[in-house]
């Protein structure tokens, strides 16, 4: 399988496509008037502490303030002046025994926290006082005392060694993560690593100390940089990009944390566009789409409010050749796969509920759930799957850190607010009855003039006629229809004239 990293970079829009044998498989982006801020480290300061929710609401800087749960204050006994000293982090609390968090922070206390959780929707930033700073092979933990190795490296023996490795070359109580891809990682880019990451944690502690709260102590890197430390694995076969500047940028970041990558690096300058010469353009189009078709005929339909996200299967065109069972379960089949493909390249996370169609056999329901999760594996972000229900539900979580594609380029519709429906024309017309029936009685003009939208005096004009008659004969009022094309459709004037 062949992998590429394609970034189309512009002053106005990064955007960049991870593509496996020719197949869009992620997409991200980042426009700098909407720029995500996950791995942000902010000086923050308390502003309410509600221990109803046993939560606190911190001013970074923001237009709103961050969120703060009590399990997110934890931190290590060797930590900066600004974080509360109260156990280990690598020691996960219980929230029922537990210290609250009225006795661990106060309101106007200063705090060093990073966003572990972008802004979503009407909710601010998700807080954290685990600071974690992530370089190519390693993540540093300033707070902890842990060495902990990425669990796709599953090799033991392996593990051992590089936990053995970093035991000897770290300084007392720093704690470090092996990522992936230090698996193949050498001791000299290691410790070029780990310095990197002691100076840029003393950066941060030193401007700290000399800013007011709040302020931005340290930005992560923009997505053409990070596109090296998060995307780029052992997998990679090739990286484009296809703006001058960027590139220049993107090889003098590899010469310092990765020079082997260098040669894999390389610019596009053909006349046709990046993205449309590898049909990503259409693939992207396709990705806000809630309804997927599936090669059989059958279909998927996702939808998503703030809390969740159903996916709904459906056999569509798909008629099949032999049984109604085989039918369905050649559907479902080609869903399972279909939907783990969706739920990675449209980044949907938070609770998700699909609705398989339902199967009798058992054994096509065993089958069914294992290809599921065998083909959820390639997602890099932590799930968790439940089993297949008696109603053919599946219920799964996946970690959400930032906005999906669909909030990231799409608004609500400014005819429904995002309702997704709107009133029929057939309701509106009602509506306009029922109103010219109320004030009619007590009005004294002889003439009522509608304004209304095209459609509306279309169907006022036509299959409503015989009631718009009855309703000026009942009231001996004379009805004049005016259409607007400057109203909204649901919107209308009953305008009463003498």
């Amino acid at each position: 399988m062949t992998t590429e990293i394609l970034i189309n970079a512009t002053s106005y829009e990064v955007r960049l496509a991870l593509v496996e044998d020719g197949n869009l498989s992620e997409f991200h982006m980042q426009r700098p008037t909407d720029k995500g801020l996950m791995g942000n480290v902010y000086k923050g300061r308390i502003v309410r502490v509600l221990p109803g929710m046993q939560a606190a609401f911190v001013d970074i800087g923001l237009e709103r303030t961050g969120f703060l749960y009590v399990d997110d204050v934890c931190v290590a006994s060797n930590s900066s002046q600004y974080n509360p000293c109260i156990t280990d982090c690598s020691q996960t609390p219980t929230r029922s025994v537990g210290p609250r968090i009225e006795d661990l922070i106060s309101e106007g206390q200063d705090l060093l926290v990073q966003v572990s959780k972008d802004p979503i929707g009407t909710k601010g930033a998700r807080l954290t006082c685990h600071i974690t700073l992530p370089c190519r092979n390693l993540v540093f933990i300033p707070q902890t005392d842990h060495i902990g190795v990425s669990r796709k490296i599953e090799d033991e023996e392996l593990r051992a060694e590089l936990k053995a490795l970093i035991e000897e070359i770290r300084p007392q109580s720093a704690g470090f993560i092996l990522r992936t891809v230090a698996e193949h990682a050498t001791r000299e880019e290691l410790e070029a690593d780990m310095e990197y990451l002691l100076i840029l944690w003393d950066e941060i502690i030193d401007k700290a100390d000399v800013k007011e709260s709040p302020y931005l102590v340290h930005e992560d890197l923009s997505i053409v940089l990070r596109s090296i430390r998060d995307f780029f694995t052992m997998d990679v076969d090739h990286l484009i990009i296809d703006d001058k500047s960027s590139y220049k940028q993107l090889l003098a970041h590899v010469q310092t944390f990765a020079p082997q990558l260098a040669e894999k690096i390389s610019l596009y300058q053909d006349e046709t566009p990046l993205f449309e010469a590898h049909n990503i353009e259409v693939e992207v189009g396709r990705a806000i789409e809630k309804k997927v078709w599936l090669r059989s005929g059958g279909y998927i339909i996702i939808e998503s409010t703030e809390a969740l996200s159903v996916i709904d299967v459906n056999t569509g065109r798909y008629v099949g050749k032999s049984d109604l069972n085989s039918t369905i379960f050649k559907t479902n089949m080609e869903a399972a796969t279909e939907i783990a493909y969706q739920l990675r390249l449209r980044n949907i996370g938070g609770i998700i509920i699909i609705d398989f169609i339902d199967m009798e056999n058992d054994a096509h329901r065993e089958e069914l759930f294992a290809t599921f999760k065998e083909a959820v594996k390639k997602d890099k972000s932590r799930n968790n799957i439940l089993k297949l229900s008696e109603f053919g539900l599946v219920q799964m979580t996946r970690k959400r850190n930032s906005e999906n594609l669909h909030q990231l380029m799409c608004e609500p519709c400014h005819y429904c607010s995002g309702e997704g429906m709107i009133k029929s024309r057939r309701t509106i017309c009602y509506d306009i009855f029922r109103k010219i029936s109320r004030k009619a009685k007590s009005s004294h003009g002889n003439t009522i003039t509608l304004r209304v939208h095209q459609k509306i005096a279309d169907m006022l004009h036509n299959e409503e006629e015989p009631t718009l008659l009855k309703v000026e004969k009942d009231f001996s009022k004379r009805i004049i229809v005016a259409p607007s094309k400057e109203l909204h459709i649901e919107k209308y004037e009953i305008i009463w004239q003498r």
